[in-house]
């Protein structure tokens, strides 16, 4: 079967946008995975009734209750957005990837 040039390269460019998108999917899983983990650390703070402690490099410090929740819950909400940015940036290829291989596929009909 012979493709045109314009259809092999629709082709690539769908292959790329693929790529792209298991790229972004790879960050996602990432950033849920930290703020999961932020969310059970402030679960495990409120809990809290002595000293607390946070890893710096490879040593443990001793730190101030109210300084990291302060700083928790700002990384909690960097994450959030974080999220949501790239949520709409897998939107918006999702809607790409599907154009594209409509199109692809319709040319090699």
């Amino acid at each position: 079967m012979d493709i045109d040039k314009e259809t092999q390269e629709k082709i690539q460019e769908l292959q790329s946008y693929e790529q792209n998108y298991h790229g972004l999917l790879v960050q996602k899983q990432a950033f849920q995975i930290e703020l999961n983990e932020t969310e059970n650390a402030l679960s495990e703070i409120s809990k809290s009734k002595g000293d607390l402690f946070k890893l710096v490099g490879q040593i443990m410090v001793k730190t101030d209750k109210e300084k990291l929740v302060q700083e928790l819950t700002r990384k909690n909400e960097l994450l959030s957005l974080r999220l949501k940015s790239i949520e709409k940036q897998e939107e918006q290829l999702t809607k790409q990837v599907e154009e594209l291989r409509e199109e692809v596929l319709k040319k090699l009909k």
